[in-house]
């Protein structure tokens, strides 16, 4: 049986966890798809995506949750319910972006300021 690591995201700031299943898209391949080709993100799914100070959602299928996270993954902007075929504004001093289902992060109570931390595990 083969191994999958995924990320968990504990939000220190608020001391609970925003999302368990988060893949890392950190080369140009997982960069440039993101999550086309899904049809939805399931509770505490995601993708993390590093690095970038801005996304668009064209081609997207549904809604998604966004945070913009700076190098210490300090949250820097968040975007709830980012619509198919908008486009983020380029966010300064962002690292990262972090996706999310839509209303997780309203949900987990996530603002700017927050300090995120990814923690790896491995699903079986």
């Amino acid at each position: 049986m083969s191994e999958k690591p995924f990320l968990a995201v504990w939000n220190r700031t608020q001391s609970m966890f925003l999302a368990e299943r988060i893949s890392l898209a950190d080369t140009p391949g997982p960069r440039r798809k993101g999550l086309l080709g899904r049809d939805h993100l399931e509770a505490g799914e995601g993708l993390w995506i590093v690095p970038t100070q801005a996304i668009h959602t064209f081609g997207m299928r549904f809604p998604i949750d966004v945070a913009f996270l700076d190098r210490q993954r300090r949250v820097k902007r968040v975007y709830h319910c980012l619509k198919p075929n908008r486009i983020t504004r380029f966010v300064w001093g962002a690292h990262s972006v972090l996706e999310l289902e839509s209303g997780a992060l309203r949900k987990a109570g996530a603002l700017i300021g927050d300090q995120l931390e990814m923690r790896e595990f491995v699903k079986l």
